[in-house]
């Protein structure tokens, strides 16, 4: 039995976030952009059968949001991942790293969003220089974010409904279409000639996984949700399995809407799908859905960063002054503006798939590590009440994440090391820097010093 852990006094930023809007949040982030193009390639792994791999990355992503479940609702503190590391491993550098992987991967892919933003979804509206506009999206998104923590989940709120509201549309209209007795009914149970279902299955899942992380964002804003410990899992399981749900169907719409070799070479699939189903549905419509995809997911994921920059410092782990917050506002002023400078370098720095696969590697170890911590901590006990997942579910996503790291290219590991070795040397000066202050300010430094001098005269 471990010693009862005494939490914290209560928190200095605003708690503003109700259980409703806590489960729109991650629902928004989860349901990002990444679902109007992945169709098409998921079908060009498993054919018509897209709802399969749907189905497993659902159950793959679920494992590890039960670890994410259980920590917040237990320490519900802004850090996320960094806090879990720190209270599970007592290990400075891990707690370090972790939480500088979810910071990277947080900044890297609101860069990589502000580039779709500005890139092909918006050129049907206003035609700009990618780079610049993208750097002008981020300070917009920056602005929300530092006007309150509400204004910002209220804006997701609209724009997660906007989004989900496209995506009903899709189903609907092959509805209509499979009654008037057409479509391609046949396609969702057939794989493509001469592949093995089994392997065509895993390395679409590894595809389809990528559409459903977003939701470990969400630990970011522990501190900024009313009755954290009760809404918290309700909300996370919820929201997973909405956009589960919402992903199967769409799986299926498409796969019935269009021929698989029509559907795996699209880079617009949701477009050629309300194409195909023949109700004369403006092509401009779904650009501006996506465009709102993309501008929710953006929104979301720098909230995540700078809660997470804040959290970090609290922590000790990176200077105090991004525990900086505007009085009035009380939002975490100094971390907001950091995380976006950052995002604005990094749009000048590659492509939105370069930038999109270092976030997907960066985010397994943080899986990885929250798993873990998940069974490291069950011998810590804390006074009130929390969700607790069967100890069988860390180690069943402890074994998801290296599965799904197998899958990854070196390059993609080797652009994900760069990062991390950046992140190792900035622990590096900072530890050296506290070292060279607590000695400076040691009790008898001077007078020892002094001794020192005169001995030597």
């Amino acid at each position: 039995m471990g010693e009862i852990t005494q939490e914290k006094p209560a928190s200095k930023l605003k708690q503003g976030i109700t259980g409703p809007m806590l489960y729109l949040f991650i629902l928004g982030d989860v349901l990002g952009a990444g679902i109007y193009a992945l169709v098409g390639e998921v079908s060009g792994e498993v054919g018509g059968a897209i709802w399969v791999p749907l189905v497993v990355a659902l159950v793959l992503a679920l494992l590890t949001a039960a670890s994410y479940a259980e920590l917040v609702s237990k320490y519900p503190r802004a850090g996320g991942a960094a806090v879990f590391a720190e209270r599970a491993f007592k290990v400075p550098a891990i707690s370090f790293l972790v939480g500088f992987a979810m910071l990277a991967a947080g900044v890297t892919s609101a860069a990589g969003l502000a580039l779709a933003f500005t890139g092909d979804y918006l050129a049907p509206f206003l035609d700009v220089p990618a780079v610049p506009a993208a750097i002008v999206f981020l300070l917009l998104v920056a602005l929300l974010n530092a006007r309150g923590i509400s204004e910002s989940v209220r804006s997701n709120v609209v724009m997660t409904i906007i989004e989900v509201s496209g995506l009903v549309l899709v189903i609907v209209l092959v509805g209509l279409m499979l009654g008037k007795g057409e479509g391609y009914t046949e396609q969702i149970t057939q794989f493509p000639a001469g592949v093995n279902p089994g392997t065509a299955v895993l390395a679409a899942s590894v595809i389809a996984y990528y559409s459903f992380v977003g939701f470990e964002v969400s630990a970011n804003i522990a501190e900024e949700v009313r009755d954290v410990r009760r809404v918290y899992p309700k909300a996370i399981f919820g929201a997973m399995l909405t956009a589960g749900l919402v992903y199967v169907l769409i799986g299926l719409a498409a796969s019935v809407a269009l021929p698989t070799e029509d559907l795996a070479g699209s880079s617009g699939p949701l477009l050629d799908v309300v194409s195909a189903t023949g109700f004369g549905i403006p092509d401009w419509t779904f650009s501006l859905i996506a465009l709102v995809a993309v501008a929710n997911g953006a929104l979301l994921t720098m909230i995540m960063s700078s809660r997470l920059t804040y959290g970090m410092s609290e922590q000790g782990l990176l200077p105090g002054v991004f525990g900086k917050v505007l009085p009035n506002r009380r939002t975490p002023w100094v971390a907001i503006a950091a995380t976006t400078v950052v995002a604005m370098i990094l749009t000048t720095t590659g492509g939105l798939a370069s930038l999109a696969e270092t976030v997907v590697l960066l985010l397994l170890f943080v899986f990885l590590s929250t798993n873990v911590a998940v069974i490291v901590l069950r011998r810590d006990k804390v006074e009130e009440k929390h969700f607790r997942t069967p100890i069988v579910v860390p180690y069943l996503a402890i074994a998801s994440c290296i599965l799904l790291l197998t899958q990854q290219d070196a390059a993609v590991w080797l652009r994900a090391g760069i990062l991390m070795a950046i992140g190792l040397v900035l622990f590096a000066a900072r530890r050296l820097t506290k070292g060279k202050t607590l000695g400076s300010k040691r009790p008898g430094a001077k007078e020892a010093k002094g001794k020192e001098s005169e001995a030597q005269q």
